[in-house]
């Protein structure tokens, strides 16, 4: 018997590095998986593929999981709920999101382009509202869910040719808290975790 029997998760980013290996560890402790990633790059610079988040899905039915593939962007609202409709077709429901989707485009403040900084706002900032939107409401009638998002030391600390990374990951942390204080007493928990990326 594993910890996350019979929940269902929807891991955003879930194709390589930390969104991968939140997969795997949800599914070796039992729970369902919708494995989401868009399989591009980390910079965002290439236009991606299912390869990835399908790699990771049978990674853990091979390993005698349950899990299923996604090749959707968290930036398309949309797209984020067919996610969580997925994740009900699939499985009869979802009772958690761990959103670590995310890209680089680091560089100088005063050489960064309105494109690098809008893409990584887009995916950091805009795709957690997206995911946390798209849920909250299945979470509040179930009362029960939890959301994960990641947050970074760049916000808080500063971390040189971060301007867009930092100021998306503060957004986040602000939307953590305040969506925490309002799930709170739905029984649906939100949790930030604070990581410390390396520049390119």
């Amino acid at each position: 018997m594993g910890i996350l029997d019979g929940r269902v998760v929807l891991v955003t980013g879930g194709g390589n590095g930390i969104g991968k290996e939140c997969a795997l560890m949800a599914a070796a402790h039992g729970a369902k998986i919708v494995v989401n990633d868009l399989g591009g790059g980390l910079t965002g610079a290439d236009t991606g593929d299912a390869g990835p988040a399908e790699t990771v899905a049978q990674q853990i039915r091979d390993a005698g999981g349950e899990a299923v593939s996604n090749s959707d962007s968290v930036t398309d609202y949309d797209a984020v709920a067919n996610m969580v409709e997925q994740a009900k077709d699939e499985f009869g429901g979802l009772h958690a999101i761990i959103n670590p989707a995310g890209i680089l485009r680091d560089g100088m403040f005063h050489k960064m382009s309105e494109a690098d900084w809008k893409a990584v706002i887009d995916v950091h900032l805009h795709g957690s509202f997206n995911v946390t939107r798209a849920a909250v409401e299945l979470f509040r009638e179930q009362q029960d869910g939890a959301f994960v998002l990641f947050t970074s030391t760049s916000g808080l600390f500063g971390n040189i040719g971060h301007a867009n990374y930092a100021a998306a990951k503060m957004g986040i942390a602000g939307l953590s808290l305040i969506v925490a204080m309002e799930v709170d007493r739905t029984s649906t928990r939100l949790n930030s975790i604070h990581i410390r990326p390396s520049r390119l």
